[in-house]
């Protein structure tokens, strides 16, 4: 019996004319790609891709395929999402092989629930592909857990901004602040003054550590370390520009222990960055 790499790989789906595929490309790095992500890859006639995914990404197209840019970012000129949709319907019934091509995972704030409401509304027939989130494996890569067995039993996922570019008014601020003890935020740096006042109004502690990631995964990722009370003058005297990735809570102190980025450029982690681990083992002996 056939195994290994080069039996899954021959055993993946076709990409049929007519079809689109909806895939989560990431949060950057090509070696976040699903074997079904570079698959749609290699075969698709047309890339239509948002301004979240890296060339590196791109770069793995078949040769001769068409790539359209169809990326939507805060505050600057971008396709409305309602033309994007219809867009792959077009090219579908053109009878072309249609790669939505999302950063992150297109049902994470992707808004890839609405295409793919559009497709099934005009019967294109489609395929989603799951990806690695952001708010996950960017944050892996910072460094930062989203769960810890010694800081968190649960974690809330929320946007920064509504479809006006407004802080989302429909959050409940109170009961995140109170119910969740880590709180990841995607596109919330512009906001990010507004947000902590009302996360800090709520009861959150002004020196509960947060960190911002920008360029997740990618060369260029950097990340600043700070606190509630301190954040917006932190941020303005960084001069990081989003898209970045906040998280909010103790989990922020493993990044002492687990930079793995940072210890293979000489920096020395910290084995025990919260100080419990002598604790648990004097209350075990």
């Amino acid at each position: 019996m056939e195994n290994g790499l080069g039996h899954i790989t021959r055993n993946l789906p076709d990409m049929k004319p007519g079809e689109v595929w909806l895939v989560g490309a990431g949060p950057g790095d090509p070696g976040l790609l699903t074997l079904h992500a570079v698959n749609a890859l290699s075969q698709a006639d047309v890339i239509v891709h948002d301004a979240l995914v890296s060339n590196d990404c791109l770069g793995l197209a078949k040769p001769g395929a068409e790539i359209e840019y169809a990326g939507k970012r805060g505050g600057k000129p971008s396709a409305r999402q309602r033309d994007i949709s219809y867009r792959l319907v077009e090219l579908a019934k053109q009878g072309r092989k249609v790669l939505r091509l999302k950063g992150g995972d297109p049902f994470v704030f992707g808004r890839g629930g609405e295409e793919a409401l559009t497709l099934v509304e005009h019967g294109i027939p489609f395929r989603i592909v799951p990806g690695i989130t952001a708010g996950i494996g960017g944050l892996a890569y910072a460094g930062i857990p989203v769960t810890h067995r010694e800081t968190n039993h649960t974690v809330t996922f929320l946007t920064g901004h509504n479809s006006s570019g407004a802080v989302p008014d429909g959050i409940d601020w109170q009961g995140v602040a109170r119910g969740s003890q880590v709180i990841v935020m995607y596109m919330a740096m512009k906001h990010f003054d507004a947000i902590a006042n009302r996360l800090m109004e709520a009861g959150r502690d002004a020196g509960e550590a947060v960190a911002f990631v920008t360029d997740a995964s990618t060369a260029d990722q950097k990340v600043l370390e700070t606190t509630l009370g301190r954040a917006a003058a932190d941020l303005a005297e960084s001069g990081l520009e989003p898209p970045a990735i906040v998280v909010v809570g103790k989990v922020v102190e493993f990044r002492k222990a687990f930079d793995w980025l940072g210890a293979l450029s000489g920096k020395t982690l910290t084995p025990d960055p919260l100080g419990t681990r002598a604790v648990e083992q004097k209350d075990s002996a």
